[in-house]
């Protein structure tokens, strides 16, 4: 069975609910939102599920980071160029920022995300803006140094782990699905920011196709064992409903929610 961690990096507590649903009756309340990766344990097997950003992107789109990537592992005693394997579940600049910092890492991805991120849809400032170039620059420079694997749909990655594309959020944003002591765990990234997101099939406002994210809020509960093992990708529930693990920043995921999880 696989561990998963979960690791907070970041937050944005300067947001209203407006940002984080479409159509929300109390759309002036604050909303916070927490940055998360993730990394699946396995002996000495080790998966990374997105990279983070670093304090370049931090400055450049003003929203600092609590740790560097780098520095957020150093608990899970994990150093960077033992990394060889990072399953990105989509191009935006808080999921992909930190991917340069993984030299020996092979890169798994979405044929589907990297076509939309360098196709004809980014002429559309809207769409481009959670995308940065240097990181699609980087993925790309992977792809070249033959350290890009795509995949189309779902795929089993390997015993116990397999990627299910979910769109949505993006044209190519993929889940991780995870065998772990408790069941069939899902790291949902961006298929749903939050709980509220899934639990009450509530938009989320950037949306490239409004019907795929609303499967894709089913699909993410039938993958897992349970609503309680769907992980969504910013709630700053997770912190609470998982026990802290080496620091007080990563929470573990396979052992099962405190029986506080009110879900």
């Amino acid at each position: 069975m696989w561990e998963v961690y979960t690791v907070n990096y970041a937050q944005r507590n300067a947001r209203t609910r407006a940002d984080s649903f479409l159509f929300d009756e109390r759309h002036g309340d604050a909303h916070a939102m927490e940055y998360y990766f993730w990394v699946l344990k396995k002996g000495k097997d080790i998966i990374l599920v997105d990279t983070g950003y670093d304090h370049k992107e931090a400055n450049r789109r003003g929203r600092p980071i609590r740790l560097t990537p780098k520095d957020a592992l150093l608990p899970l005693g994990i150093e960077p160029a033992h990394v060889h394997t990072v399953i990105c579940t989509h191009l935006h600049y808080d999921h992909a920022g930190g991917m340069h910092l993984f030299p020996n890492a092979t890169v798994h991805l979405q044929s589907a995300e990297m076509a939309y991120a360098t196709g004809p849809c980014m002429c559309h400032g809207v769409l481009r803006a959670p995308y940065t170039a240097d990181h699609v620059k980087t993925a790309i420079e992977k792809l070249y140094s033959d350290k890009l694997v795509f995949h189309t749909g779902d795929t089993q990655l390997v015993d116990g782990v397999s990627l299910h594309q979910v769109g949505g959020h993006s044209r190519g944003l993929q889940v991780v699905r995870v065998l772990t002591d408790s069941g069939w765990l899902v790291l949902a990234s961006d298929a749903s920011h939050y709980y509220e997101n899934f639990l009450h099939k509530k938009l989320f406002p950037i949306v490239v196709d409004a019907e795929d994210m609303l499967k894709g809020f089913t699909r993410i509960q039938n993958l897992a064992q349970g609503p309680e093992l769907v992980i969504p990708g910013h709630d700053p529930l997770v912190m609470d409903y998982f026990p802290e693990s080496c620091a007080p920043f990563i929470r573990r995921l396979d052992k099962g929610v405190k029986t506080s999880c009110p879900l």
